[in-house]
């Protein structure tokens, strides 16, 4: 009688299998959204971005319960203030709040598009704007957490386009701690009403100079290295 050989790769595949079928069965089948955010996969991840964060929020009285609004934040080099910001707001309002900037090579563009990454292309921002979500641009890197780089005029277009509001969010973290702070302004808006390329520039100057003016306005001290005063309250 011939034998049935089973070779050592084919019994752990079969074990990983049975070791992954019941988180299989308690995950959702289709459990993305439109643009590909995964909530379960973000409340998952959630005790582990909070080992890495702990972040206090304010201002988030100004977002819109329903409508869409792009939200502007400032960014320090390397501190990854896009994500943390929109997974704290996300958390606030609850509402899926979409951060711009992801890439899209495999296999961190993927897994960003997950946690509510979106392509830097005009064409996502307004087709996510236009259904009504909250997307959240971030200003040019700077390498001083309190100067406020340039905002990227051609992701505002979206927003004139689209007629809705533009809000300044002035973040802040510390390079040595969890701690975080988001902080929504009030919608700004444009001095005057403009068609075609310029309207887009003004309106992005107006938010890098309120966001500048937001950061001046944080307390503590100013080369981010040390503690800040106002982290203590998260």
């Amino acid at each position: 009688m011939a034998q049935l050989i089973e070779f050592p790769v084919k019994a752990a595949t079969r074990a990983g299998h049975a070791l992954a079928e019941p988180l299989r069965a308690a995950w959702p089948t289709h459990s993305v959204d439109d643009y590909g955010r995964d909530p379960y996969l973000i409340s998952a991840l959630a005790p582990f971005t909070k080992l890495r964060w702990s972040v206090t929020v304010g201002g988030t009285h100004h977002l819109p319960a329903k409508t869409g609004a792009l939200l502007v934040c400032n960014s320090r080099r390397y501190s990854l203030s896009a994500v943390y910001a929109a997974l704290a707001l996300s958390e606030e309002t609850e509402r899926p709040v979409r951060f711009v900037g992801r890439p899209d090579i495999a296999p961190i563009g993927p897994f960003m598009r997950r946690i509510g990454g979106l392509l830097a292309k005009p064409s996502d921002v307004l087709s996510a704007l236009s259904h009504n979500e909250l997307v959240l641009v971030a200003a040019e890197g700077t390498s001083h957490p309190r100067n406020a780089g340039k905002v990227p005029h051609e992701l505002i277009g979206p927003a004139v386009v689209a007629g809705v509001q533009v809000f300044p969010v002035a973040t802040m973290s510390s390079t040595i701690g969890r701690a975080a702070r988001v902080e929504v302004g009030p919608a700004v808006r444009a001095r005057r009403k403009r068609r075609g390329p310029l309207a887009e520039v003004e309106l992005a100057d107006q938010v890098q100079h309120h966001l500048q003016r937001m950061l001046d306005g944080f307390g503590g001290v100013q080369t981010g290295v040390a503690p800040i005063d106002w982290l203590a309250e998260g």
